[in-house]
């Protein structure tokens, strides 16, 4: 942001007693697309985030990797234009492992100053980054990620608090809204973080008190006797089974029809699916 729409990033030490968290970490994943279609499996292409101090406002650190798709490692066109990524970015990259690992060398040493216990809390403009993008992938392809990205702040929940504007409002949209300018490249993972980072920023000063909206944490065991009225679903393939998504409803069968080494085999997804939406949550199990 420029400095003319951005006079809190010099002083504003009232954060500290505000905030509960010494850090927000704000990411903003790009990932494989095309116009009009789903792409199955979606991967993640550009993998940026900027770490904030909670009491000044500060950008301290910023971090940036392309990642090299394995399933559809050629972009779309349509990829390219949306985010500016080119060919030889993704060509160049690292596989999604790494990156993971490498922004936790980073986020380690740009927090190594910090006071002893200092907390982290994760920021995203929506719950897709982390709740739908990151976890499918990497419980696609067998990989591990650190913890911290299984709680996030969903910017969206105190802006609409503190600005309103309608919960359906875009990134830039809401960036406007606050009364701040846009810089930068719309859909550029690492501007668009940077943006989100401005915006929360912009949201504390207005005194909203930040906290976790969202999390990734298994639903609490049901008793025998709620097992019992949850309904049964046919798997497919045709085997009888009772298979729930985590947001609680029946899950969604389908098969994937994408040429490919997985073209044909059966899963289950989130039951609340939509054309439109996507995955609410990132339930995902091969049925065969």
């Amino acid at each position: 942001m420029s400095s003319a729409a951005a006079p809190w990033a010099h002083a504003h030490h009232h954060l500290l007693l505000l905030q509960e968290f010494e850090f927000f970490l704000v990411l903003d994943f790009e990932a494989t697309c095309e116009k009009d279609k789903r792409i199955y499996p979606q991967e993640i292409i550009e993998f940026p985030s900027v770490l904030v101090d909670g009491a000044t406002g500060r950008i301290q650190s910023a971090f940036r990797r392309y990642v090299r798709p394995k399933y559809h490692p050629v972009l779309t066109p349509f990829c390219r234009d949306l985010t500016g990524i080119r060919q030889e970015d993704v060509d160049g990259g690292v596989d999604l492992g790494e990156a993971l690992w490498l922004h936790d060398c980073w986020l380690q040493a740009a927090t190594a100053g910090a006071r002893k216990g200092g907390s982290l809390a994760l920021v995203t403009w929506g719950d897709w980054d982390c709740r739908t993008m990151l976890e499918s992938e990497c419980l696609f392809k067998g990989i591990a990620k650190p913890a911290y990205f299984d709680r996030w702040v969903n910017l969206r929940v105190p802006f609409q608090a503190v600005i309103g504007g309608g919960g359906r409002a875009t990134l830039q949209e809401a960036v406007r809204a606050a009364g701040l300018q846009w810089e930068g490249r719309l859909h550029c993972g690492l501007d668009d973080a940077r943006n989100t980072a401005c915006l929360l920023v912009e949201i504390m000063r207005r005194g909203a008190k930040i906290a976790i909206t969202g999390s990734l944490a298994p639903l609490p065991i049901q008793h025998k006797e709620e097992e019992q009225q949850q309904p049964h679903t046919s798997l497919c393939g045709g085997a009888a089974g009772a298979c729930f998504c985590y947001c609680g409803v029946a899950s969604r069968g389908g098969v994937v029809a994408m040429a490919g080494p997985m073209q044909g085999r059966c899963y289950w997804g989130c039951g609340n699916w939509t054309p439109t939406m996507g995955a609410v949550c990132p339930y995902f199990l091969w049925s065969n």
